[in-house]
């Protein structure tokens, strides 16, 4: 598997899959690098807005 393409720390936004749209989208940043699963890579990001952390795949980041 590829190498993870964020970084903790990074800022990224997040874009919720269709069924996740409660989850809110918007800007992150990366708190730790987690193994794959199904073959994605994931991350555990933390909203700049309320706090809240949540768990997300690689393929729902983008760079700002």
């Amino acid at each position: 598997m590829a190498p993870h393409k964020f970084a903790v720390g990074q800022k990224v936004h997040f874009s919720p899959d269709r069924q996740q749209l409660h989850s809110g989208q918007g800007w992150f940043n990366i708190v730790r690098l987690l193994p794959e699963a199904a073959n994605v890579l994931q991350y555990r990001v933390k909203s700049e807005v309320d706090g809240h952390e949540r768990v997300v795949r690689e393929d729902q980041l983008a760079r700002p």
